[in-house]
């Protein structure tokens, strides 16, 4: 683990102890809290941990991509090239919805609707799907190296009995998406590509992360503007809408959501570190539904 460690540091990865201990946890198969009760390791397991090592130290690729899994709230989710990887910043946007969903009152799958778009891993839907049994939730994604990571998780978290989700293969952007559920959702909830385009993140974000997760356009708006008008027809009066967003583009993104029209006050919120990060806003009745009104945003 020592060596490990000093092979991380050396390649100016921060964090390079705790990294190595969840290498080394996750070589042995045990919880990183009952590592050094483990037994040792193996010639086989040396070199499982050195081939980890490697690729991380050398190649710079993302910790969860080696190891399989991120963390994703409540649970763990299977991930790697081709998806992006789960934020801890995420959950907060989660739990914002989960505390404004209608209270329970039938059986599972009974409940309100909900629909992620931009699904990515599954993150946003499994979680919600996993905290309210009784929510149908549905979750679309376009892009297929995504979509088999989404099948992945959504299959798993059925098998240890969480109520399963619906998947839709489709583009969040295109207006004519889930007409079936026109008018019937109560909360549409996105983290979706927002980062303006830029060469700017570290190199194991560009390097490995598919761009197509990460970024929105010049301005990282491409995706989100026609995604709010696509919520705007999705939800029921009174239902809510929950979408992430650059720590940038807070202002933008709140103006966008209150020139659509037909939501009430729109509200940007923090993360833990302070910096703007998703804007909410709550479908009206319909009687107000111009597109171009701009409605009242708060912070």
């Amino acid at each position: 683990m020592r060596a490990a460690a000093a092979a991380l540091a050396g390649a100016g990865i921060d964090s390079a102890a705790v990294e190595a201990r969840l290498i080394c946890a996750h070589v042995l198969g045990v919880d990183r809290s009952r590592l050094m009760l483990a037994d040792g390791l193996d010639e086989a397991a040396i070199a499982e941990v050195d081939r980890i090592v490697a690729a991380r130290a050398g190649r710079g690729v993302p910790l969860q991509y080696l190891l399989g899994t991120a963390p994703s709230g409540r649970l763990e989710l299977s991930v790697g090239p081709g998806v992006f990887i789960p934020r801890p910043e995420t959950e907060l946007l989660v739990e914002w919805i989960l505390a404004r969903l209608p209270a329970p009152t039938g059986g599972v799958g009974l409940g309100p609707v909900v629909v992620d778009l931009c699904a990515g891993s599954g993150t946003i839907a499994l979680e919600i799907a996993h905290a309210r049994p009784d929510a149908r939730v549905h979750a679309v994604e376009l892009h297929e190296a995504a979509l088999d990571w989404l099948r992945r998780n959504a299959a798993a978290r059925a098998d240890a009995g969480d109520t399963p989700i619906e998947i839709h293969h489709g583009d969040a952007t295109d207006p004519h998406l889930l007409p079936r559920l026109r008018g019937r959702v109560a909360a549409v909830v996105s983290n979706p590509p927002y980062i303006p385009l830029t060469d700017d993140l570290p190199a194991e974000v560009l390097g490995h992360e598919p761009a197509t997760a990460l970024f929105g356009g010049t301005d990282g708006l491409v995706v989100v503007v026609p995604l709010v008008d696509l919520a705007a027809s999705l939800l029921a009066p009174g239902g809510h809408l929950a979408v992430e967003h650059d720590d940038t583009t807070g202002a933008e993104v709140a103006a966008v959501v209150g020139r659509r029209g037909g939501f009430g006050t729109v509200e940007q919120h923090t993360d833990l570190a302070g910096r703007p990060r998703f804007v909410t806003a709550t479908r009206h009745d319909g009687a107000d539904d111009d597109p171009t009104a701009q409605k009242g945003i708060t912070r």
